[in-house]
């Protein structure tokens, strides 16, 4: 087995409406792969595709060497799925709901679950519909994690938890991956994606647009440059050189895109008394918001 997840052309269509649309990536074993997306892009789709839970109209997916559709008993057993719309039995405590999970995993650690559990300080002995959405969702949590399966996908993981909480889940990621598992992350949370993630990919209208490492997919953006001045500077300073772009001016502060050589830039700000300047490249926010950005032709219609 070369990938912990592999998808070739992998469609999936609602009649006319195409939800997935010829899908290729790799999940390379041992990493934390980001899967990002706004609502309707065909995330969730995706996931339930290569969780046996829809079939595709067209194209293959491999997980963990599995064929989902032909292997669901085996890839459910080595494979731990949370979904972002988790729903616990109402009247079941989470220790009861542990204690289900296990048996039908063939078996946990029982301290491991109990380690967990005093990790993300689960309530574990009241019936799941007395618990708020964030003790649901970390008893979920728990579920997901508590079997040290192969392979976790985990859809929308850290929805209502407050962010001692968030950050005991990405310790976890990092332990995860230690040990040589693989996890498959869909989220919202783009400022945790941008610190767990070993590699992302962003769809949009069920097509992939971008793969790769969040630094660099950031590269291929401009430049930001902010400076401040010990007096007031002219915009036309900076507006006159070449592949600038000003996007903001405030009395001693300017600043810029870049998308052409800096040196200009940087003797251009050296000429007029600069007290502070910050040079970076895009964070993932901007690359999520930059991919998503109508086009001129979308904008037209």
């Amino acid at each position: 087995m070369s990938f912990a997840i592999e998808t070739k052309q992998l469609s999936k269509s609602y009649g006319p409406v195409q939800a997935v649309s010829e899908l290729s990536l790799t999940v390379e074993p041992g990493q934390v792969f980001g899967f990002l997306g706004p609502n309707g892009a065909g995330k969730s789709t995706t996931i339930r595709m290569l969780m046996a839970l829809q079939r595709a109209s067209s194209g293959e997916a491999r997980v963990l060497g599995l064929d989902p559709q032909r292997d669901d008993v085996e890839l459910h057993r080595r494979v731990s799925y949370l979904p972002g719309d988790l729903e616990l039995f109402a009247r079941m405590t989470g220790r009861h709901h542990t204690d289900v999970f296990a048996q039908l995993k063939g078996g946990a650690d029982a301290a491991f679950i109990k380690e967990l559990a005093e990790r993300f300080q689960v309530v574990m002995d009241r019936p799941a519909r007395e618990l708020s959405k964030g003790n649901r969702q970390k008893i979920g949590l728990v579920m997901a994690f508590m079997t040290k399966p192969e392979l976790l996908i985990l859809d929308e993981p850290t929805t209502g938890l407050d962010p001692l909480m968030q950050h005991e889940f990405e310790r976890l990621l990092r332990e995860t991956v230690r040990d040589g598992r693989t996890v498959f992350l869909s989220s919202h949370d783009l400022d945790e994606v941008q610190r767990v993630t070993d590699r992302i990919a962003i769809i949009k209208q069920g097509r992939m647009v971008a793969v790769g490492i969040v630094d660099d997919l950031a590269k291929t953006l401009p430049r930001q440059i902010e400076a401040r001045f010990a007096r007031p500077v002219s915009r036309t300073a900076f507006e006159s050189l070449p592949g600038v772009k000003v996007t903001a001016m405030d009395g001693t502060r300017v600043a810029l895109e870049i998308t052409g050589d800096i040196a200009p830039v940087i003797r251009a700000i050296a000429a007029h008394e600069p007290v502070d300047v910050l040079s970076r490249h895009a964070n993932l926010e901007e690359l999520f918001l930059n991919t998503y950005r109508p086009s001129v032709a979308e904008e037209v219609k």
